[in-house]
């Protein structure tokens, strides 16, 4: 019976650019190879047989001329195309073994496939079985340094054969081997060719061309020389079958991720300097919004114990800033204020330092002489003892409430102030309640730092007069707030002759300036924060990048054995992602923690909120897959030509 033609060269011309000039390696290559050939290229270095064996398994596209392969016209097949025919037809045996270092013999064997979609029980027991047949059955979990250059081309010539393909393409696969090492490949391409194997070997050297039924000689990108076809001949039982392509997007991103995991596994030094930058990154986004968020509760808390339905009359010009004491509110204003509709009650006070003594210690604090009615128009009660009434403001009787950090400075180790005298200034009062603790308000001030008395008389005897610090105004309904805002402001215009010497803020306004202050403060947070994240993002770009340089061959053989340009990029997206989503969940953990300890240790308080958290993973997700894309877009562009001649 007649031998088909396998492939078919027509006028093959191959150009490569160098600078500005092109140079021509192949000029109109015409050759026909049959199947179950054992074929032989010949030729000085130089001379375009490199460049022909990589055309030939489709490694490489001509630059003009016909390429059939069983009458298929291959040239005009895209990359993705290209790699299937690979991966399908082609087995490959290269001069300098070409197996991926991080991985043992039989995974090595296993790559070509991974791509065919093969599943891994029966891809595991084809390797071994072809890794036993050539020598190797005690060598299956040695990884290439660990074996010698013989054994390291028998792992090859297994992974040439994983898939079944038919045309054994071998690349001087006796140059790196010593003779008997040679020998012994040798002996292997003869069993295949045997077995009904196209063999297509590339050599310089005579007497293993020698081992060829047919020799084509090339000098100068020619065919010198051809020797006659080989005769017919009755092939031998094939070795194996081949594996059928069953890849799918859904097996090669499985594949591809288990890949993805397998080489971050292997460079764990790198996979955590990667993350390193997405921890810090998305734990300070955590941590920042949580302190953030904290303290605008926190403000905001301070703010509300005050009561929301509050009004605050202040003396004083509005947008004037003036020093010293003001003296445009009084105490017949307060009473006044109090005649209005929706008013509960209007709360004077009149506030200036003194010195308070109780035995040997002294203390300077802040004194408010105010109206019996404060304790309940600021939501603020006491802990101990009693607040005073009208009575005793009516009568002018020398009491004092005093604050909890007045009542721990006076009277420590627990001594219960209720009873005993103080002087303020040189007059004596006696304390009659202490203040349930308040902390800081908005501004930092401690608000337990106050000694309270009857209006009546701090205006009397301590202070002398009868002008007012502010007067808070208690209304009804919180609805008519900003009406009876007007009310006042009409009220006390009236009584000023028309004069705005006064200012009028109610404490919905405060509580709304307040938000929008510490949501401004949070979002610079966020924002700082956030940068630190793109930062880590650009880092892990340039670490992939570097990634992508230092694995050009691995991602030339994973091509040349039958990976598509989407399977390196999906490969590189997903370490990409692996090392953002991982470095993301370490930071989240990592920010809830420092924003715990900086609550403890700093006594501020942390909120952590879902969105937040949520926002921070996102974002490092968003991470892996913008800044990944460059990399994994990098490599999967690379030649396989030029990706396997990298050192």
């Amino acid at each position: 019976m007649s031998i088909p033609a396998l492939i078919e060269l027509k006028n093959i011309i191959k150009d490569f650019s160098l600078g500005n000039e092109s140079v021509r390696i192949l000029k109109n290559i015409n050759l026909t190879i049959y199947e179950g050939e054992f074929l032989a290229l010949m030729g000085p270095s130089g001379s375009g047989k490199s460049t022909l064996m990589n055309i030939l398994g489709c490694l490489d596209n001509p630059t003009s001329g016909t390429y059939l392969l069983k009458g298929e016209d291959v040239t005009a097949f895209s990359r993705e195309q290209r790699a299937i025919v690979r991966r399908n037809s082609f087995g490959f045996i290269f001069q300098r073994y070409n197996l991926i270092n991080g991985m043992n013999a039989v995974e090595n064997v296993e790559v070509p496939a991974i791509y065919a979609g093969l599943n891994k029980r029966e891809r595991i027991l084809r390797a071994k079985d072809f890794l036993s047949s050539l020598g190797l059955n005690e060598r299956l979990d040695y990884k290439p340094s660990q074996l010698s250059g013989g054994q390291q081309q028998r792992v090859s010539i297994a992974r040439a054969l994983m898939n079944g393909a038919r045309i054994v393409v071998a690349d001087e696969p006796t140059g790196a081997l010593d003779s008997s090492s040679g020998e012994e490949v040798m002996n292997i391409l003869h069993k295949l060719h045997r077995e009904g194997n196209t063999v297509i070997m590339v050599t310089h050297d005579s007497n293993i061309a020698a081992n060829a039924e047919r020799i084509i000689r090339i000098k100068d990108g020619e065919i010198q020389e051809d020797s006659s076809v080989m005769p017919e001949r009755k092939s031998e039982k094939i070795l194996s079958g081949q594996v059928q392509d069953k890849s799918s997007f859904l097996t090669e991103t499985i594949e591809a991720s288990k890949m993805a995991f397998r080489s971050l596994r292997i460079n764990k030094f790198r996979s955590i300097l990667t993350m390193l930058g997405i921890i810090i990154g998305v734990g300070s986004v955590v941590a920042m919004l949580a302190i953030g968020t904290g303290a605008k509760q926190e403000v905001l808390s301070r703010i509300e114990a005050m009561g929301s339905n509050l009004i605050i009359v202040k003396p004083g010009a509005p947008n004037v800033r003036a020093g010293g004491d003001i003296a445009t509110l009084t105490l017949a204003d307060a009473e006044a204020i109090k005649q209005l509709p929706n008013v509960v009650g209007a709360v004077p006070e009149i506030i200036g330092p003194a010195t308070v003594r109780f035995g040997n210690t002294d203390y300077l604090t802040t004194i408010d002489a105010t109206s019996p009615k404060f304790s309940e128009a600021r939501n603020w009660q006491t802990v101990s003892g009693v607040y005073f009434d009208g009575t005793q403001n009516n009568s002018y009787a020398p009491v004092a409430v005093i604050g909890k950090t007045v009542a721990n400075i006076l009277f420590p180790n627990t001594a219960d102030p209720i009873g005993q005298y103080i002087l303020i200034g040189s007059v004596p009062f006696q304390v009659v309640g202490v203040m349930s603790a308040k902390g800081a308000d908005s501004q930092g001030n401690d608000m337990d730092d106050v000694v309270f008395v009857p209006i009546n008389t701090g205006s009397m005897r301590l202070f002398g007069r009868t002008y007012l610090k502010t007067v808070t105004v208690q209304v009804s309904d919180a609805n008519q707030m900003d009406a009876t805002q007007d009310a006042i402001n009409d009220l006390l215009l009236k009584r000023h002759h028309n004069v705005e010497d006064f200012q009028i803020r109610n404490m919905a306004s405060i509580l709304q300036t307040a938000t929008e202050t510490q949501n401004t403060l949070t979002y610079l947070l966020g924002a700082i924060a956030t940068i630190s994240l793109i930062v880590g993002g650009i880092g892990v770009m340039n670490i992939m990048l570097v990634s992508v340089t230092e694995r050009t061959r691995e991602i030339g053989i994973r091509m040349a054995v039958g990976a598509k340009s989407k399977d390196v990029m999906v490969q590189f997206i997903i370490e990409s992602l692996v090392v953002s989503l991982i470095g993301g969940i370490i930071g989240i953990a990592t920010g809830v923690g420092g924003g715990i300890l900086t609550s403890v240790t700093m006594n501020w308080l942390a909120i952590f909120s879902v969105d937040s958290i949520a926002i921070a993973f996102f974002f490092s997700f968003s991470i892996g897959l913008v800044f990944g894309y460059l990399p994994a877009r990098r490599a999967s562009s690379l030649d396989p030509v030029i990706a396997l001649a990298a050192e």
